[in-house]
């Protein structure tokens, strides 16, 4: 297994390369972003070609490619629609304003090759998924459900605030309607669901064995709420948008839930 395991951080490390090369002349190092979801799913393509053949079991980790196909195809589809004609993300922009003409290389390293090694952790489960032997029983339909559910609260969140954002009237303000009246991040707890629901089908293929592939969503779950998701989008728009302060005081940061009434945020 560990051969594949190696196999499987080949395709992030390519694709990452290609796509700095292509980030060279149009000085957008947020292209990263576009493939970022592409990068988690290419090592489960390699592990299922790899490993299923020979582990005679290939239900499970053909029900794990066809939900992380789907989440990655989708995520990679809206972040490039998202993004198109608004150049750089601000936060690469301050990162090349402060290196300067050193970015361009230093970019290939903190930017496009460390996703790729995190894309490669975090598809760990697809790697046990591949290996299992085992049928499918009870909790991995329980885990397909969290991350079947995962998908569509994800892409029900990113729905709702493209389209608020894509009203006129709506400039300046904050959304809180929908998924996002509930939590202030539901497209990042859909995503945390996500890997945590494959996390489980992992551990129904491996069992104790398989214990280790829960550094995925472990990772993902820390990376969305304390490097690149909760922490560092409301940092930036808390000092945008003083409005932002009422709506954390009222709204749960990631774990859905009722919002709280103004006495009660105070």
């Amino acid at each position: 297994m560990l051969h594949a395991l190696a196999w499987g951080l080949l395709p992030p490390l390519l694709l990452a390369t290609a796509t700095w090369v292509a980030s060279l002349p149009l000085r957008d190092a947020s292209l990263a972003d576009r493939i970022w979801s592409l990068m988690i799913a290419l090592p489960g393509v390699a592990y299922a070609l790899l490993l299923a053949p020979h582990a005679g079991a290939q239900d499970r980790i053909t029900w794990m490619l066809v939900l992380v196909g789907a989440w990655a195809l989708r995520l990679a589809a809206y972040v490039t629609w998202r993004n198109r004609g608004h150049g750089e993300d601000r936060r690469y922009a301050a990162m090349r304003a402060e290196h300067g003409a050193s970015f361009a290389l230093r970019s290939l390293f903190t930017v496009f090759l460390l996703q790729a090694v995190l894309a490669w952790i975090v598809s760990w489960p697809l790697l046990a998924g591949a290996a299992s032997t085992r049928e499918l029983g009870l909790l991995d339909w329980l885990g397909a459900a969290v991350a079947a559910f995962g998908i569509v609260f994800e892409a029900v969140g990113d729905a709702q605030l493209a389209r608020f954002r894509a009203d006129p009237s709506n400039r300046g303000q904050v959304m809180q309607h929908g998924l996002w009246r509930y939590s202030r991040h539901p497209n990042y707890f859909g995503e945390a669901c996500i890997w945590w629901g494959l996390g489980a089908m992992a551990l129904a293929g491996g069992g104790l064995t398989a214990a280790w592939t829960l550094a995925s969503p472990l990772l993902m779950t820390v990376l969305l709420l304390r490097v690149s998701g909760v922490t560092l989008l409301e940092k930036d728009i808390t000092e945008r948008r003083p409005a932002y302060r009422d709506y954390i005081r009222r709204t749960s940061a990631f774990v859905p839930m009722p919002p709280r009434r103004t006495g009660d945020a105070a």
